[in-house]
């Protein structure tokens, strides 16, 4: 959450919600809207946020947040450890293959074609991403996590493409090798 406050601007938790569904999403985690809102108050309590109430007329108040010096440093000095730490990879598709002698091959062959246009669309949204990262203006580090994030998805597309590939490649081996009985199938 300092991260996304850490840009020049005061923001909504809404705002800092369609930044993270923006930029985020694509390589860490989005937070659900009131994940967001603890955060935020847990940060104000620290001291590493502030925030404030803007009228808006006869519209609803809204609260903007800001990220303060303590909490900039306290980011600076997160942002500048060593480590990093491992990729951490969760992928539930892969943990489907991975137990497919339990699937339904045509059951897992839709589960990788869903992934397929998942990733697709998943691509769609970066590339839009990229316009508005592009049209706000030197935002120069995000433009590179989103470049990332693309070539990141077009890698998953080749690989879910290539397990697809194997796994037909399986099938048919299991059909001929089990007397037309599919692998992994009653």
């Amino acid at each position: 959450m300092l991260g996304l406050l850490s840009f020049p601007g005061e923001r909504t938790g809404y705002e800092l919600k369609k930044w993270a569904d923006a930029s985020l999403a694509f390589f860490y985690w989005s937070p659900a809207i009131s994940q967001i809102y603890a955060e935020l108050r847990r940060l104000e309590a620290l001291g590493y946020a502030s925030s404030r109430v803007a009228a808006q007329g006869d519209l609803r108040n809204k609260r903007l947040y800001a990220i303060t010096e303590a909490g900039r440093a306290a980011l600076a000095r997160w942002a500048d450890t060593a480590d990093a730490g491992p990729a951490v990879l969760k992928h539930p598709l892969v943990l489907r293959v991975w137990l497919g002698h339990l699937a339904d091959p045509d059951g897992l062959r839709s589960q990788l074609r869903a992934h397929l246009e998942r990733t697709q669309e998943q691509l769609r949204e970066i590339e839009r991403a990229q316009d508005v990262s592009r049209e706000i203006g030197h935002w120069p580090y995000p433009e590179v996590a989103l470049r990332w994030s693309e070539r990141h998805h077009r890698a998953e597309l080749e690989l879910a493409e290539a397990m697809l590939a194997d796994l037909e490649r399986l099938w048919q081996a299991g059909e001929e090798a089990y007397g037309g009985q599919a692998a992994g199938g009653g």
